[in-house]
């Protein structure tokens, strides 16, 4: 069982690594197609924002975003093959961040092609959230359980003494 719960952490982290690092190669001295996109979609959350809430949102270097998506996907990815719950709660923490960003369903009427399949990936994106948080949970509960058993007690000579008495008068 445990070559099979690596295997599959090797597996999904992998989503993760090769994502980050395709990402890190686009990521050059112009900032990427990746970088451009998402600026373009940061900007339509920003103006989205503030025309519900009614306050500026402040203005953020696309660049430092794409970096730190950089880093939490590929740290993330190699921690989580460790069996991390840090590596988990970073990759929980970026897909809770960029999934609204990036996979922008809401912008497109129903009746358009992008909405299905930005909504489609969101949902991906949502099954990865909920992977992590069961990952975390299940971590958690087998820690409990492990606490929670009780080592056995070691007789006693007073304790033997007691049991071959009980034993010689039948009780």
């Amino acid at each position: 069982m445990g070559f099979v719960s690596f295997l599959g952490r090797v597996l999904f982290a992998s989503l993760f690594i090769l994502s980050a690092w395709q990402l890190y190669n686009e990521f050059g001295a112009n900032d990427g197609l990746a970088a451009k996109d998402f600026a373009i979609k940061f900007s339509g959350l920003q103006k989205n924002l503030s025309s519900k809430l009614g306050v500026r949102v402040p203005d953020v270097d696309v660049r430092h975003l794409v970096g730190i998506t950089i880093f939490m996907k590929g740290v993330g990815g190699i921690l989580f093959v460790f069996y991390s719950t840090l590596a988990a709660c970073l990759l929980l923490l970026h897909l809770v961040l960029t999934t609204p960003i990036l996979y922008d369903f809401y912008n497109y009427p129903p009746d358009q092609p992008q909405y299905h399949l930005l909504l489609n990936e969101f949902l991906l994106s949502t099954a990865l959230c909920g992977a992590l948080l069961f990952f975390v949970g299940m971590k958690n509960s087998i820690l409990k359980r492990q606490l929670k058993k009780k080592t056995p007690k070691t007789k006693t000579g007073v304790n033997m003494r007691l049991c071959s008495i009980r034993h010689k008068w039948g009780c």
